[in-house]
Parts: structure tokens; C-alpha cells; sequence
């Protein structure tokens, strides 16, 4: 049972960085506030990941559910809490901060649900606190363990309060269920004030009440004026400039018939790609057929698109080139996963579309298979300078993307953005630099060999992907991050996950 009590000791490198801090607040002050030892607080916000491995691990067969306003960035990201209030003192030149939103980490198939709730920052102890409960269901019986205010990591404070460099308690590592967390490093903090809209963009004066509200942060609210008029006056201006370049593209190129060539990026999902490398799977990814990865097992580039576009109707559909296939959980030979995504096809009518490829499992091809549901953030497909791009189309996975991938994550889960960008002449530039003419010459690829357009490349293994915050890379080495207790009910899923799709396999053949 973890003990409940907070940490009253300074850190003293947090103390001073504090002290310097609230030296400069004072300064610009004035007298008005030397009399009162607190001043409130308010509109703050924080933003933390915990770990990134850490969210990875969750997100293999887990989920992470914020709530009361907290939000989590797109892509498994950091969270943020928001509506901070508290105190500054003058007398330390240190801030104590309480922020609503609350946040569930859960895995049913390892057995736990952790829920976040008060999340604090205190500057002068120099650390970051939650109220915690858990319940852990991996052996059976429920056991519930709770905790308040859990100091959860210190925190390195600096003057601007941004990017604050955090390192993870023992605290942490028994409610997060890995001891090897005590003492590693966690994500970078923010604490911010939220500007307010009603503040002017550029006040040579502020008045004694808005100087005493954005105290603790005045880095915030020395750059907040700077920052808007770089967002709002400049905007008429490069509207006017867009406006024209698209027009101009416009005459250029007709507005329908066929691609001249395109790319599509894709990562799959950031934490399958982790898994399968990672240290359960212990597998390799592979791209072939021209398509490429970046590196630190990042997303995957599909090229030499065919197909039309309609920019009078908001229309394109595109299909691409290149390959890449997901192996891993060897055993004699034999693999438990083995999938591979060829001939990706993406349509766009207006924000809606779909992303289907044709989907080899363990030697079973299944053609078009529809993977994710498409949501463009704008109807609007323009050709610029004879390209149409859409950038961060978002992917949510369907049923039957659910059913290829062996029931890994359920139908709704948030895949992996798409950026999509087609030439409409061969002369064309794409993103990238290359022009439509300089794509490859290669089929398509299936199976798990790929195709013949080009060489392939592979990253797998323990031993072969970099780790930090490079996307899937982390958990491939540093397997200790993922709590022990669970590592065992993992692989036995993926183990049955595997094994289903062998026998369903064997027995379609059987039937045939």
C-alpha cells in the first residue's frame, strides 16, 4: 500500500530556478504585491505524457480515457489538464497549482484500470502529484490499491515552466506496475497560463491586476503579445497570397482526369508498429515494392499513385504502389504474425473517404479490404501549382481492418493520420522534391515478400530500432519499461491471437 502523504523537501535546484523567477516578477510588479504573501492563480494549464513507452505499452491492447475537460494529444500523445488554480507565493517566489480533468489508463487484457484524478504541481517541492486508484484484476480477484496526492515525478522547474524535465518515482513505478520506472526519466512538463481572449494583443502598460495574474509565468505573457499579431495581422496578407496561387494552379491544370502520380503516408498505428518489434512480438517490419519507412520505425511512404480527381466535385481516388509487411512471435520457423498490406487505395468525396489495400495473412490474400474510414479536416481539394494535398487525414479503423489485423485493437480505434499528395502532370513537383517522372517502375507487391519495384528493407528485433521518442522504437529497447506482471498476458494473447488465425486458416483450406 503506497504511502499517502506529500514530499515537503525542495528540490534545491527547483528552489533556486523559482527564486530567479519570482526576482524578475517582483521586479516588474512593483510594490504592490511585496505586502501580500499569496497571490491567486487561474486558467492554467499542464501538459504531461507520464512516459512515452509507458503509453505505448497501453495503447498495445489498452486504451487511455480522459475526462473533466483533460484531453490527450492525437497520435497516443501527451495530456493536458486544464483549469489551474492556486497560489503564488512572494515570500518563496514559488506557485502551487491544482488542475481539473481526470484520466483512465486501462487494459483488459492485462488486467488493470488506473485512474488520475487532482493532478497538482508544486513548485517549491518540486514535483508532480495525483490522486491515484488501481484496480488490478491480473490475478483474478480484484485488488483495488489507492493513493492521495501520490507523488508521481520530480520536476527540474525552470523559469518559463516549459518543458521541465521530469524523472519518475518509485511511487509511479508501483502504481504504473514496473519498479525498473523509479528513477527513470519521465516527459517533459509544461505549465502554462491560458491567454486570455479578451486581453489586447499589444498593451505597452499592463495594469497591477493583470501583472499580478501572469506572475509565475511571465515568459507566457511576454510572448503572448508577440504571438498574435504574428497570427492575426499577417493574416489578411497571406490569405490574399494563397488565394491567388491556387487560382493560378487552377488554369493550369484541368479540373478532372487522371493522377500523374502521388504519394501516401501512413504509419498503420504508431504502437503496433512498437509491438511488433517490441519485445513480446520480437518481429520485423519490412517494406518492399518501393514503398519506404522512416527511420526509428516510423510511419511508411507509398508511391507512384494512379487513378482521377475531380476538383469541381471534391473527388480523388488513388492507389499506390510499394508494401509492408508486420512478422513476428517466430517459433521453429513458423511466425504467429505475419501480415501484409499491399496496393493501398485511397478515396476522398468531399471530408469522407476510405483507405482499403489488399491483405496477405499468415498466406491468406484477401483483396480491398476496406481498413479505416477517412475524415479529411476540409472538403475543399484546390490544386496548387498542378498538386492536390491533404494533409492529416484522420483514420478510424473498420470492422473488417479490425478482423485483418487479428483483432489487435477494435473497430473505432484512431489509426495513424494519412497525408495524401498527387500530381496532376508529369511535371509536377510533390512534397519531397521529386517529380511525377522520377517514380518508381515496380508492381504491385502481396505476400510477404513484396514486389518487384524495388529493394527492401526491414527493421526488427530487439536489437535494431532506436528508442526514445522516435514513435515504436522506445519499447524495442527498453523492454524493462513494460510492467513485468503483465509482459506474460500479453504475449499469451498475441500467442492466441496467432494461433486463431492459424487454425481459421488451415480450416478454410481444408474446407476448399
Amino acid at each position: 500500500m503506497p504511502v499517502r502523504r506529500r514530499r515537503s523537501t525542495a528540490l534545491a535546484a527547483a528552489v533556486a530556478t523559482a527564486a530567479a523567477l519570482g526576482a524578475t516578477v517582483l521586479a516588474t510588479a512593483g510594490a504592490t504585491t511585496a505586502t501580500a504573501a499569496e497571490v491567486p492563480l487561474q486558467d492554467y494549464e499542464l501538459t504531461w505524457g507520464i512516459k512515452q513507452s509507458y503509453r505505448s505499452y497501453v495503447g498495445m491492447f489498452g486504451t487511455f480515457t480522459p475526462s473533466g475537460g483533460a484531453t490527450q494529444a492525437a497520435g497516443n500523445g501527451a495530456f493536458t489538464f486544464v483549469d489551474g488554480t492556486g497560489t503564488y507565493d512572494t515570500t518563496g517566489n514559488t506557485v502551487d497549482l491544482a488542475f481539473e480533468g481526470g484520466l483512465v489508463s486501462k487494459s483488459a487484457a492485462h488486467g488493470f484500470e488506473i485512474t488520475f484524478t487532482d493532478v497538482r504541481f508544486d513548485s517549491k517541492a518540486g514535483e508532480i502529484t495525483a490522486d491515484i486508484k488501481k484496480v488490478d484484476t491480473s490475478a483474478g480477484a480484484p485488488k483495488t490499491t489507492e493513493g492521495d496526492d501520490v507523488p508521481l515525478a520530480t520536476v527540474a522547474v525552470t523559469r518559463a515552466m516549459k518543458d521541465m524535465a521530469t524523472t519518475l518515482t518509485a511511487e509511479a513505478g508501483e502504481y504504473l506496475g514496473s519498479a525498473t520506472y523509479a528513477g527513470a526519466a519521465g516527459d517533459p512538463l509544461t505549465v502554462v497560463q491560458k491567454t486570455p481572449p479578451s486581453t489586447p494583443p499589444a498593451s505597452p502598460s499592463p495594469s497591477p491586476s493583470q501583472t499580478r495574474t501572469q506572475e509565475p509565468s511571465p515568459s507566457a505573457s511576454q510572448t503572448a503579445p508577440t504571438e498574435r499579431p504574428e497570427t492575426e495581422s499577417p493574416a489578411p496578407t497571406s490569405t490574399k497570397t494563397t488565394e491567388a496561387s491556387p487560382s493560378a494552379s487552377a488554369t493550369e491544370a484541368a479540373t478532372k482526369g487522371e493522377v500523374a502520380d502521388g504519394t501516401l503516408g501512413w504509419g498503420v498505428k504508431q504502437s503496433f508498429r512498437a509491438y511488433v518489434v517490441g519485445p513480446v512480438a520480437k518481429g520485423r517490419v519490412t517494406v518492399s515494392g518501393g514503398a519506404t519507412q522512416a527511420a526509428g520505425n516510423g510511419a511508411f511512404t507509398f508511391k507512384d499513385a494512379t487513378g482521377t480527381y475531380d476538383t469541381d466535385a471534391d473527388k480523388l481516388t488513388a492507389s499506390f504502389q510499394g508494401a509492408v509487411n508486420f512478422k513476428g512471435h517466430e517459433s521453429g520457423g513458423t511466425y504467429g504474425l505475419d501480415l501484409t498490406l499491399s496496393n493501398l487505395k485511397a478515396t476522398l468525396d468531399g471530408v469522407s473517404g476510405e483507405l482499403s489495400a489488399d491483405v496477405n495473412s499468415l498466406g491468406t490474400l484477401t483483396k480491398g479490404v476496406v481498413l479505416a474510414d477517412l475524415k479529411a479536416k476540409s472538403a475543399d481539394l484546390t490544386a496548387e501549382k498542378d498538386v492536390i494535398t491533404a494533409d492529416g487525414v484522420a483514420a478510424t479503423l473498420t470492422a473488417a481492418g479490425a478482423k485483418a489485423f487479428g483483432g489487435f485493437y477494435p473497430a473505432g480505434t484512431a489509426l495513424d493520420t494519412v497525408d495524401l499528395s498527387v500530381a496532376l502532370s508529369d511535371d509536377a513537383q510533390l512534397p519531397g522534391g521529386g517529380t511525377s517522372g522520377t517514380g518508381g517502375t515496380g508492381g504491385s507487391a502481396g505476400g510477404s515478400t513484396g514486389g518487384t519495384g524495388g529493394t527492401a528493407s526491414t527493421i526488427g528485433g530487439t536489437g535494431t530500432t532506436t528508442g526514445g521518442s522516435t514513435g515504436g522504437g522506445a519499447l524495442a529497447t527498453t523492454g524493462s519499461d513494460i510492467p513485468g506482471p503483465a509482459l506474460a498476458g500479453a504475449a499469451g494473447v498475441a500467442v492466441a491471437i496467432g494461433a486463431g488465425a492459424v487454425y481459421a486458416t488451415r480450416r478454410r483450406r481444408t474446407q476448399q
